[in-house]
């Protein structure tokens, strides 16, 4: 659905997105990370349309984003960090005009009704966008990338200004748009990407650093993928029966958290998965297990470790034969923001 081949931007000598690679599949939802200056920002606004590459090719669904933009933006619905809103007229009036200007041919009544439920703005409705919360603004921002029903929609920090109840809630409505919808969502909120998306792309210093989800990366960072058990039971024969376990190399009882309850460090074969066997023998035993989680790697430690300076580079294309980049223009991630404050009308995508 998305296919980026070789892109390249550089302003002047100075490599902003430097020959990435990348492609995002039909109904797949791609997380894109990257640390501010990294290029992520130039990528989207190419992608979107915003600017043009220095070479290479964007697709969006077979169609070059240079070589015929009207037809490549008409299947993208576009959030951008600051959502290009009308400020004087109502909701109503924004998204008729927003209908309008997309030229859509779904039914107007029906097809806006829809979208105001999917986002939760039917109750503002008729109010005037700039007497809005900045929630409220938020998701009348992300209606208008869906009116049209775009095939496509890349999403910049789309819950920004939503309180916990409403982050939850558009979290589960990007998954839902997930299943007819191809989304590239970026954010600063890991802990988001991790929960929404099917695949993580890391940008650093305008190269591709990782692609691939977020569990093969953590392996392809450290084997340590270890077990964490709290369980209620005598520490000395809970050992013995967790080592009776087929697959476990290893255990460790910790100190005591309470009384007569520790943590147990348990190792196992790679690719074994000794959960359901490990509650089935504590249960027969009567021995409750209070707490059982995973040594592995969050996305916010694999962000970390990948642009930090680490030395690690994880990703499936293969490197340049060339010297390391430059670092990129420090304003990078400003054109970006003047590009994503522009008007609805001025031939970018919606």
């Amino acid at each position: 659905m998305i296919e980026v081949k070789n892109l390249s931007k550089h302003y002047g000598e100075k490599r902003a997105v430097d020959n990435i690679s990348f492609s995002v599949k039909e109904g797949e939802i791609l997380g894109f990370l990257g640390p501010n200056g990294a290029g992520k920002s130039t990528t989207m606004n190419i992608l979107t349309g915003y600017i043009s590459s220095t070479s290479g090719n964007a697709l969006i669904n077979g169609v070059d984003i240079l070589e015929n933009p009207a037809k490549a933006k008409a299947q993208i619905g576009y959030l951008p960090e600051i959502p290009p809103l009308y400020l004087d007229m109502t909701v109503k009036e924004y998204l008729n005009f927003i209908y309008d200007l997309k030229k859509c041919k779904l039914n107007r009544e029906n097809h806006l009704k829809e979208i105001c439920g999917l986002v939760k703005i039917t109750d503002v409705y008729n109010r005037i966008i700039k007497n809005l919360s900045k929630g409220y603004k938020q998701r009348v921002g992300l209606a208008q990338a869906l009116v049209g029903n775009p095939p496509v929609l890349i999403l910049y920090e789309p819950t920004v200004g939503l309180d916990p109840k409403q982050i939850i809630e558009i979290r589960s409505l990007i998954k839902k748009l997930g299943e007819k919808h191809t989304v590239i969502l970026s954010s600063h909120i890991l802990s988001e990407v991790q929960a929404v998306c099917d695949r993580i792309v890391i940008i650093n210093r305008g190269r591709i650093a990782a692609d691939d989800t977020a569990e093969n990366l953590s392996k392809s960072i450290t084997n340590d993928h270890k077990l964490i058990a709290r369980i209620d039971g005598p520490r000395d024969e809970v050992v013995k029966l967790i080592r009776t376990i087929n697959g476990v190399v290893k255990v460790v009882a910790d100190m005591e958290r309470e009384n007569g309850v520790y943590d147990y460090e348990i190792e196992a074969v790679e690719g074994t998965d000794i959960r359901r066997e490990l509650f089935k023998r504590l249960a027969s035993r009567n021995w409750p297990l209070l707490g059982l989680k995973s040594t592995e790697l969050t996305l916010e430690d694999i962000f970390l470790k990948i642009t930090m300076g680490e030395g690690i580079e994880i990703k499936t294309q293969k490197p340049k034969e060339e010297t390391a980049p430059t670092e990129e223009p420090a304003n990078d991630e400003t054109n970006g923001d003047e590009n994503k404050n522009a008007n609805v009308n001025d031939g970018g995508a919606n």
